[in-house]
C-alpha cells in the first residue's frame, strides 16, 4: 500500500508540473495572440486602402474587360497552392485540419502531381507534403510569431513572378482563417488571376471623370497589380498567425483544464488510499491488543 501511495503522489507531483508549465504556454500564447489581433486590424486597414486605390484604377477594365495577364484568366495547365502550416507542434488541429483539406483538394481536382506545385510555409506542412513525395516547389521555415513583410517577401514575389512567368496558370492560398479565439476557418482563396474585385466597389466615381498619371496608367498597374497580390498573399499569412496563436492557447487551456481534473481524481485515489491504509493499520492493531488478552 506505501508503494501504491507513493506512486500516486509521484503522479501528483508530476502532473502539477505539467499544469504550471501548460498554464505558462496559456499565457504566452494568449500575449501572442492580442499582439497579432492588432496586427491583423492594422494590416485590414491597409488592405482597404490599396483595394479602393486599385478598384478605382481597374474600373474600365472591371466594367469592360482586361486582357492584363494579372486579371485575365487563361487555360490552366498547372495550379500553384502556398500552403501555410505551423513551425511547432501543441496547437491542436490546427495543422491537421489544413494538410487535410489540401489532400480532399488535390483528390479531387488532380490526377497527377505534374497538375499541382505546392509552396509551403512552415515546416509541418513542408515535412508532411516531402514525406508523401508531393512537388513542394519552394518552402519557408522558422517564421516569426509575428512576420514581417521583409521575411516572407521573397518568397512571396517568387511566387507571384511565377505565376507571371507561366509556371503555373493560378494560385491559390490555402490556410486557417482566424474568427475567433476558439474557432478557424479553412480558407483556400484564389489570389492569381486577380478576379474579386468589383467596379461596384468604386461608389465615389464622377461620371466622365478621368486622371493624369505618371509615368502612365499601364506602367502603374504593372507595378500596382504585383504588389496588390503581394500583400493580399501577406494577409492570409497574417491571418493564419492569429489562427495559430488562438489553436495554441485553446490547446493550452485545454491541456490545463485536463491536467487539473487529473490531479483531483489522482487526489481522491490517494485520500481513499491513505484512509484504507490507515485503516488497516487501526485494524492491525486492535487485532493485536485482543491477541495479547
Amino acid at each position: 500500500m506505501a508503494g501504491s501511495l507513493s506512486e500516486i503522489k509521484s503522479r501528483i507531483t508530476s502532473t502539477e508540473k505539467t499544469s504550471k508549465i501548460t498554464s505558462a504556454m496559456y499565457m504566452v500564447s494568449s500575449s501572442k495572440l492580442i499582439k497579432s489581433e492588432q496586427g491583423s486590424k492594422e494590416f485590414q486597414t491597409y488592405a482597404a486602402k490599396i483595394r479602393q486605390i486599385t478598384t478605382d484604377l481597374l474600373h474600365s477594365e472591371l466594367v469592360n474587360g482586361s486582357d492584363n495577364p494579372m486579371l485575365a484568366s487563361r487555360p490552366v495547365k498547372k495550379t500553384g497552392y502556398i500552403v501555410i502550416t505551423s513551425d511547432k507542434g501543441l496547437v491542436g488541429g490546427y495543422n491537421a485540419k489544413i494538410l487535410k483539406a489540401m489532400m480532399d483538394l488535390i483528390a479531387e481536382y488532380h490526377d497527377s502531381p505534374e497538375e499541382y506545385g505546392i509552396i509551403a510555409i512552415g515546416s509541418t506542412g513542408a515535412d508532411f507534403f516531402k514525406a508523401r513525395k508531393m512537388p513542394v516547389m519552394f518552402e519557408l521555415r522558422g517564421l516569426a510569431d509575428h512576420p514581417t513583410f521583409e521575411q516572407v517577401g521573397r518568397i512571396i514575389s517568387q511566387s507571384v513572378e511565377m505565376y507571371k512567368t507561366e509556371i503555373y496558370d493560378e494560385l491559390y492560398v490555402c490556410y486557417n482563417h482566424h474568427v475567433n479565439s476558439i474557432t478557424s476557418q479553412v480558407r483556400v482563396q484564389q489570389m492569381l488571376p486577380i478576379t474579386d474585385l468589383d467596379a461596384e466597389e468604386v461608389t465615389d466615381r464622377e461620371v466622365g471623370l478621368t486622371f493624369e498619371l505618371e509615368p502612365n496608367r499601364k506602367a502603374i498597374l504593372d507595378q500596382l497589380l504585383p504588389q496588390f497580390a503581394e500583400s493580399m498573399i501577406f494577409g492570409a499569412l497574417v491571418d493564419a498567425k492569429t489562427a495559430e496563436h488562438a489553436a495554441g492557447m485553446t490547446a493550452m487551456q485545454t491541456a490545463t483544464d485536463n491536467a487539473k481534473k487529473i490531479i483531483s481524481d489522482l487526489t481522491i485515489q490517494y485520500n481513499r488510499a491513505r484512509q484504507a491504509a490507515i485503516t488497516q493499520e487501526i485494524t492491525e492493531i486492535v487485532g493485536g491488543a485482543n491477541a495479547l488478552d
